[in-house]
């Protein structure tokens, strides 16, 4: 009699922790899609620069995120939980600092040396790369749904940007574009694994790097008044708020589903530059981009089905 007696008591118990799971799970999903968003205007910001040098660019875009990223932290924890926080990120957070240090110096540099299509394409393979680091390293389980979508997206971006490939792809811009999708997956990858270390000091420290490093290597820092206030977009909402919404979420959802999800960016990139400088998209990515956002939605959808049963 004692032990059914008991069962009646612990079953609430048991369904309110698997729903605020499957809460925070959906909370995950949902923040790594308004960083992809947020990410999605970076090319469009770009478009209103003036600026040649692409490491002034590195300098100003990283100094006014990471004075967001600062700023965020103390406005949350105070003053003596953000010095904690950065004490207490370790290993971990010194390797997403890396990783998002290369990938913000890549990413500019490499638009020297090759088109925004080759890069996008190659970076097409990131959810691939985070699901097979994370089943590799930490035996993360993938779902077959998760694979299949992973493998629609691949093929979406590849119709996408067909007609803009040009076949003379610099040896260096394609090696950046690679870095910058194997950098990224394994941040996404340590982030997930080391969900309970706060990761947006080690993204501060990231953004700080690259700065420091285009200090060194700027030809100039002066910029016109516009150009600033674009650069200010451009580095404190386009970089430093994506990168709080992406590792607010990435610690929540498998490390495959985050890059899974952020691949809206590259669909949604060309979208805003149609709307806003009338640079109208080919009829090829459109139907690459149809492609991509079905997986998305088809996805998401089977996950919260999923979470619900």
């Amino acid at each position: 009699m004692s032990t059914l007696s008991s069962q009646p008591s612990t079953l609430p118990d048991h369904l309110a922790d698997v729903t605020a799971k499957a809460r925070d799970r959906r909370m995950g999903m949902a923040l790594i899609l308004a960083s992809a968003l947020v990410w999605s205007f970076g090319g469009t910001l770009a478009r209103f620069l003036s600026v040649s040098d692409p490491w002034t660019v590195i300098f100003w875009r990283s100094a006014w995120a990471s004075a967001f990223l600062i700023g965020y932290l103390l406005r949350r924890d105070g003053l003596g939980l953000t010095v904690i926080h950065f004490r207490k990120m370790g290993l971990p957070g010194l390797g997403v600092s890396l990783c998002f240090a290369t990938a913000s110096m890549a990413f500019v540099v490499a638009l020297q040396y090759t088109s925004v299509a080759n890069i996008l394409l190659v970076q097409a393979g990131g959810p691939l790369i985070a699901a097979s680091l994370a089943w590799l390293l930490f035996r993360e389980k993938v779902s077959t749904g998760t694979w299949l979508a992973i493998a629609t997206v691949i093929v979406g971006i590849g119709v996408m940007e067909s007609e803009s490939l040009d076949g003379d792809i610099s040896p260096i811009g394609g090696a950046l574009s690679l870095a910058i999708s194997l950098v990224f997956a394994v941040a996404t990858v340590i982030t997930r694994r080391f969900a309970h270390v706060e990761m947006v000091p080690a993204v501060a420290l990231g953004v700080f790097i690259a700065g420091v490093v285009a200090a060194f290597k700027a030809n100039d820092f002066s910029v016109t008044p516009f150009d600033m206030m674009v650069l200010f977009a451009f580095g404190a909402i386009n970089l430093g708020g994506g990168l709080a919404l992406f590792i607010g979420g990435a610690k929540r959802i498998p490390a495959s589903i985050a890059s899974l999800i952020g691949t809206a960016e590259p669909v949604l990139g060309p979208i805003w530059v149609w709307l806003i400088h009338n640079e109208k998209p080919t009829a090829m990515t459109l139907i690459g981009g149809l492609i991509v956002l079905s997986a998305l939605i088809g996805h998401s959808l089977g996950q919260l089905r999923a979470n619900r049963s």
